[in-house]
């Protein structure tokens, strides 16, 4: 974990790749209740004997948006802002999904800070990319560019 104090200092982060997080286990109880807060309940992501038998994946995969919605945690193992009163997701710029996570997988966040923008004296744009590995495979499951708004 990288701890920077104030904007400062998260400035001098720009271009730094900062490391992977821990590996997380993506389980059908996890798909499951992804599946429930969204409302997509998709035969390829909860249907477990169906998955089995039709899809090309040889069972149940993650959806492409649960493991999107991994990278707040990841970011939190990999960087602490301290000095600042508040950290706020602010979009995402690009989003890929090259490949399918099999349940039972693990993945984890890799993150790079690509840019830092004043915005005004105390407050800043950052850009982060982050790669989303899948263990033991080669492709990622997603490669994304998020951008977080960071308050001193």
């Amino acid at each position: 974990m990288r701890e920077v104090r104030g904007l400062d200092e998260l400035e001098r982060l720009v271009g730094q790749q900062l490391g992977a997080s821990e590996w997380l286990a993506i389980t059908q109880e996890l798909v499951d209740g992804f599946a429930d807060v969204t409302l997509d309940h998709q035969w390829i992501h909860c249907d477990v004997e169906r998955a089995t038998r039709e899809s090309p994946y040889g069972g149940p995969v993650a959806h492409g948006f649960l493991t999107l919605s991994l990278i707040p945690g990841f970011r939190c193992q990999l960087l602490t802002v301290s000095g600042v009163s508040r950290v706020i997701n602010y979009g995402v710029n690009r989003v890929r999904f090259p490949a399918a996570v099999a349940v039972g997988k693990r993945v984890r966040g890799i993150q790079t800070i690509k840019t830092v923008e004043r915005t005004t004296p105390d407050s800043a744009r950052v850009v982060s990319g982050f790669v989303i590995e899948i263990e033991g495979e080669s492709k990622p499951a997603c490669v994304a560019e998020t951008v977080t708004l960071v308050f001193a």
